[in-house]
């Protein structure tokens, strides 16, 4: 109901502006030209002065609304200098945007046409060029550097005591690849892939394969650095990590990576948000089809013993791909299910 009103109002303070400029229309008419149009100007810059004062209200008011529904803070390490960074760009274009606003609405007012007041006439000056040209640019040059340093640190090499896990999309889903004991993960190639028992295209003379694991979510540990390798089987997809402030392009052929640092685990994001149905989400940032807005995972943040118990109980794609031929039935000697069958028989 609220919002209908307010739609309301907004439709009837524009009917009321079209009336005025009509009324404007007739009493140029009998006035004259002259006296209409410092009659409209008076009239558009006091209109230019209460849009001005309604427009910085509407911005705060949306801010304040919509403040609460925005991201938690980031879930790495990494994701907190990117915050401060976006935190401080935000500082920076929100004081320009408002200086900016409050000069343009208020020279429209303060400078129309008035009797006996001339236009001065300002066609160039090299001063204001210069500062309005070179302030803002060393500005975005200083954002641009601390932008470059952040990402030149979450695609560097990833500490030696990473996890890796392969993150690998298709449309429209992802497939996510774990080492097993061996910590590494094993060869693969294109030719090899089908979607039977190879999604991924693993070499199967390659005996690190043999351990690894392939789920539909992505397992993380708290505070373990982990190093993703990406890729695509098709299009180009976006590895997006909103929660952790990270994204990386999923390109085919073209392996990809970065690397992160989990703060907290899932179970304690549910108390810090407190949203008992919180979970991180692993998204595609990158339009990539028909089916681009399902494409999406889960993410599980735990603890190492949780991991490595969740670990141990997927059975590996290798095992999958080669399951183990059934046992042969001797001639003469039913099959077990017969033999089954026949012991209850004889026990009627």
């Amino acid at each position: 109901m609220s919002g209908f009103l307010a739609v309301l109002v907004v439709v009837l303070i524009f009917v009321v502006i079209f009336q005025i400029a009509k009324a404007s229309e007739y009493v140029s008419i009998l006035k004259g030209e002259k006296k209409s149009r410092e009659q409209s100007n008076r009239i558009n810059g006091f209109l230019m002065i209460v849009f001005l004062v309604l427009g910085l209200i509407g911005v705060w008011w949306c801010h304040d609304l919509l403040e609460t529904k925005m991201l938690p803070e980031s879930a790495s390490e990494q994701g907190e200098g990117i915050d401060h960074l976006i935190k401080v760009t935000f500082i920076i274009t929100i004081a320009v945007f408002v200086v900016t606003q409050i000069l343009l609405f208020w020279f429209a007012y303060k400078y129309q046409e008035k009797e006996g007041k001339t236009a001065f006439y300002f066609p160039h000056n090299n001063k204001l060029e210069v500062i309005w040209t070179v302030i803002p640019a060393i500005v975005l040059t200083v954002l641009v550097a601390f932008g470059i340093r952040h990402w030149l640190r979450i695609t560097s090499e990833a500490p030696k005591d990473a996890m890796v896990v392969e993150v690998t999309g298709k449309q429209f889903n992802w497939l996510i690849r774990y080492p097993g004991k061996d910590g590494q993960l094993g060869r693969k190639s294109f030719k090899n892939i089908n979607n039977e028992n190879n999604p991924v295209g693993q070499d199967w003379t390659d005996s690190l394969n043999h351990d690894d694991i392939i789920a539909p979510d992505l397992h993380l540990v708290v505070n373990k650095n982990v190093k993703l390798i990406i890729g695509s089987r098709d299009v180009v997809h976006d590895v997006g990590l909103p929660h952790f402030r990270l994204k990386m392009d999923a390109v085919p052929g073209i392996p990809t990576t970065l690397w992160l640092t989990p703060k907290y685990t899932t179970a304690e994001m549910k108390k810090r948000t407190g949203n008992p149905d919180f979970v991180y989400e692993l998204s595609c940032d990158q339009m990539c089809g028909s089916g681009h807005y399902s494409m999406k995972a889960n993410i599980i943040v735990e603890t190492q013993e949780e991991y490595d118990t969740w670990l141990a109980a997927q059975p590996t794609q290798y095992a999958q791909a080669h399951p183990a031929p059934k046992p042969a039935v001797e001639p003469g000697k039913p099959a077990a299910a017969d033999s089954t069958k026949a012991v209850a028989l004889a026990g009627k």
